[in-house]
């Protein structure tokens, strides 16, 4: 990704001064996203993340994002900090394009996933679901519902070692199955190159979960069909749309398989 809104001086002391970032000691435009401009901005206060949203975001969107994190943050997970103008808001107009601010997260996107990573994922989600929760509602097929980060990809969470150091993007946060959002993780984290599910992996996914968070019996019977929804989608948006039913069905059954292996 290049930079598609290059900033002026100028544009740079007037957002280091809204947020209080202190005075600037370098900005790096960073190949990030593939929808923003990303900058880095360092100063004598730290390091922070500038987003430029190109295409249009909305304020609304963001300012949910925030309080979301805000949250998250206040129950000791680990989130970016949040940066806000002296009027309370999160974002400000620069070059036509609405700007955020936010901290800078420590740690990197996995080259290798492992079990122990895997367990320290799951008890995140399940300790995003659990501080999100209302608590959860029940959808109409007797799964608990609510809060729902909605991109836990590999894109959107970082390591230190074993432990996760940080999740990012709230932009996606929306209410769903919780469910859901567990088997999309599993799918993204725990399928191979052939496209079946590492068991491993998948039991400490769930068992990171169930750390903080009891599956329900539907809960366990609907993993299955709800990795197999998260395949379609994301092979599908992959372009793998010859082979599209044969793959999800492969997905399916493995995760059948491991969830018949796995559960207690």
């Amino acid at each position: 990704m290049a930079v598609f809104t290059d900033l002026s001086e100028a544009d740079c002391g007037r957002i280091a001064t809204t947020y209080r970032l202190g005075n600037l000691t370098s900005v790096i435009g960073i190949a990030d996203g593939d929808a923003e401009t990303t900058y880095l901005f360092r100063s004598g206060r730290g390091e922070f993340i500038v987003t430029l949203f190109e295409n249009g975001a909305d304020p609304f969107d963001l300012e949910l994002a925030f309080r979301t994190m805000e949250t998250l943050s206040g129950a000791g997970i680990p989130c970016p900090a949040t940066f806000r103008t002296d009027a309370g808001a999160a974002t400000i107009t620069v070059s036509d394009k609405l700007v955020a601010v936010v901290g800078f997260m420590p740690g990197s996107r996995l080259s290798e996933v492992t079990p122990a990573k895997c367990r320290a994922l799951g008890t995140c989600v399940a300790r995003i679901h659990q501080t999100l929760g209302r608590p959860a509602k029940r959808a109409s097929l007797g799964l608990p519902k609510g809060p729902v980060h909605g991109a836990l990809n590999r894109d959107n969470v970082f390591f230190v070692d074993e432990m996760v150091s940080g999740v990012i993007n709230f932009r996606l946060r929306h209410d769903d199955v919780l469910i859901a959002e567990l088997a999309a993780v599993i799918l993204h984290w725990a399928v191979t190159a052939s496209g079946t599910l590492e068991r491993t992996l998948v039991s400490a996914l769930l068992a990171g979960y169930e750390d903080i968070r009891f599956l329900s019996e539907a809960e366990w019977r609907a993993v299955p069909a709800f990795v197999m929804a998260a395949a379609a989608t994301v092979f599908a948006q992959d372009g793998r749309l010859t082979d599209l039913e044969s793959a999800t069905q492969r997905v399916f059954l493995s995760a059948k398989d491991c969830i018949e292996e796995i559960r207690p």
